[in-house]
């Protein structure tokens, strides 16, 4: 099927759902009036959608009945209510969960006999640099498959992690975004400490990040390594390496991913 053809669907649109459907569009490969929406508050829902040139809808029915790839976006503790009276009309759909904690035993037991994938996705998605995790048990077909990660794949880099896993490089994946944003404002605030401009110190440390990560990407090389290359001998790089190992940094960020996986 083209990929212009496609019908996607979004059963809530908040901003994991929305920044989907973003990079979808930015993509050029998704139609943004084949998308279509429901929420809770569907005032609010209307402006989000025609500015984007995708259609509100007034329900989940309406949004499965209008889509072949139906993104399950609301939250968890809904899924269940939202979802089981609607099993005979997700028969032969596709199904794409992005909420955190259903896995594809989950989802069995709710609307077995659907066809369904469990995703992590984060908000980079937007600009088509996001990182998806993808549960490797699924329900769908192979077509399903094929047809999901190529769409998928217009978001950003796709993981494939064992169900056990799936917890875990969702959290890697979809909560560090705010840890690296942190990052950025910090470093940014001590270059405007030492008199950068404010818009000029987001601009060089985001590019920074950037640059630094798709270094890491192209090369493959080793983040200690990466680490070692900049700083010389008694120099000055590895003295503000050193205060941020006795400031706990490294572990600062694992007590935040044990704090999240509990």
């Amino acid at each position: 099927m083209d990929m212009s053809d496609i019908k996607i669907g979004f059963i809530g649109f908040g901003n994991m759902a929305s920044a989907m459907a973003d990079g979808w569009i930015a993509s050029g490969k998704v139609a943004p009036g084949k998308m279509s929406a429901c929420a809770g508050r569907y005032e609010a829902l209307i402006p989000r959608c025609e500015m984007r040139g995708m259609r509100a809808l007034p329900d989940a029915t309406a949004v499965v009945e209008a889509s072949d790839v139906v993104v399950v976006a609301v939250k968890p503790y809904m899924i269940e209510g939202v979802l089981a009276p609607l099993t005979e009309k997700l028969q032969d759909k596709v199904l794409l969960s992005v909420a955190a904690g259903w896995n594809c035993e989950a989802y069995e037991r709710v609307i077995p006999g659907t066809r369904h994938l469990s995703t992590v996705p984060n908000t980079p998605v937007a600009i088509n640099e996001g990182v998806i995790a993808c549960e490797k048990t699924s329900t769908l077909t192979h077509d399903d498959h094929e047809l999901v990660y190529s769409l998928l794949g217009l978001l950003g880099r796709v993981v494939e992690v064992e169900t056990r896993l799936l917890s875990v490089a969702g959290t890697v994946g979809g909560c560090s975004p705010a840890f690296i944003a942190m990052v950025i404002e910090a470093l940014a605030d001590a270059a405007v400490k030492h008199g950068i401009p404010r818009a000029m110190a987001y601009e060089m440390v985001s590019q920074m990040v950037a640059g630094t990560a798709k270094l890491q990407m192209a090369t493959g090389m080793h983040p200690g390594a990466m680490k070692d290359a900049v700083c010389s001998p008694g120099g000055t790089t590895i003295r503000g390496v050193a205060e941020l190992e006795a400031s706990g940094m490294r572990s600062a960020f694992i007590h935040a991913i044990d704090a999240i996986e509990g």
